[in-house]
This record gives C-alpha cells, structure tokens and sequence, in this order.
C-alpha cells in the first residue's frame, strides 16, 4: 500500500480506485502543483522526498527521528495524521524504532505531532485490508462532497 493509497481511502474510494488502476489526473491539477511547489520550497536544507517500498516521506530528521510531511493546509488534517501513522508504521518494521511523526504547514506557521498507537497499528491492517477489498471490487460510486469540484479526477465523475 503506498501512501497516496492511504490518503485516497480516506478521501474518495473512488479516486483511490481510479488511481490504483493507473488512471493517474494528478498531473493535471493546479492543486497538486502548488503543494509540490510548497513542498520543495520549504526547509530546503532537508533532504526531500526519501522514498521507501511504495512511500515517499518528505522528508526525515534522523537525529530526532521525526517524519515531516509538508501540507498547505489543513482541511484534511485527519487524513494527514493517518498518512504519517502509516508511515511511522513502515520505518517501524523496517527496524527503525522511536519515531514519530510532524505535520508541517508552513503557510500556515503551524505543526501538528503525530505519534502511532497500539490501537492505529491496528486500525492501519484493518485499513489494508478495507483498500484491498475496495480495489478488487468494481469502481466505487461517487461521492458528491463539497471538495470534489476541486479533485483532478471531477471530469471523469461529474463530465
């Protein structure tokens, strides 16, 4: 599972079905843009973007063994606190005990501290299993919220 995957499931069943079938629209969304551009113009004496099996961290504080991620906002903060779970929980069993993990929204001035539970490491298999199921199903339907106007695959669900 990667970490896109893992956002998807909380956002959209249905994007994060499209996108696991290799329908990728990121490409195309002015959203997706800036935040790579706040991203890479943020703390830029870090190494960015360290990838691991299928996630790609933006960056790692080995010194104090912290995850960042780099979000402009925090309208899916939910969401971005299970992300890093996640990836907490894959440092973890590559062998890297102690870490945890930092959202970073610059634009903002905030930070969020993240650390993973017994109880999430828990929810996260659950969760693994949920995307498995969703993604061996038929494309799911839509879902109609308010933020899907600004979603890069809203052609291929509203058009």
């Amino acid at each position: 599972m990667s970490g896109t995957q893992l956002t998807y499931y909380f956002i959209c069943h249905r994007k994060l079905w499209l996108f696991t079938h290799s329908i990728d629209m990121e490409h195309n969304s002015d959203d997706v843009l800036y935040g790579k551009h706040i991203s890479e113009s943020t703390y830029k004496r870090e190494k960015h973007e360290i990838k691991i099996d299928d996630i790609v961290i933006d960056f790692y504080d080995d010194k104090n063994k912290i995850i960042h991620e780099i979000k402009k906002s925090n309208k899916m903060e939910e969401t971005h606190i299970w992300q890093v779970k996640y990836y907490i929980s894959v440092l973890e069993s590559k062998g890297v005990s102690g870490v945890k993990g930092k959202i970073d929204y610059p634009e903002m001035r905030e930070t969020v501290d993240v650390i993973l539970t017994d109880e999430d490491r828990i929810k996260l298999n659950d969760i693994k299993t949920e995307i498995k199921n969703i993604l061996d199903g038929a494309i799911p339907p839509v879902i109609d919220k308010p933020y899907c106007k600004k979603c890069s695959y809203y052609d291929l669900c509203f058009v």
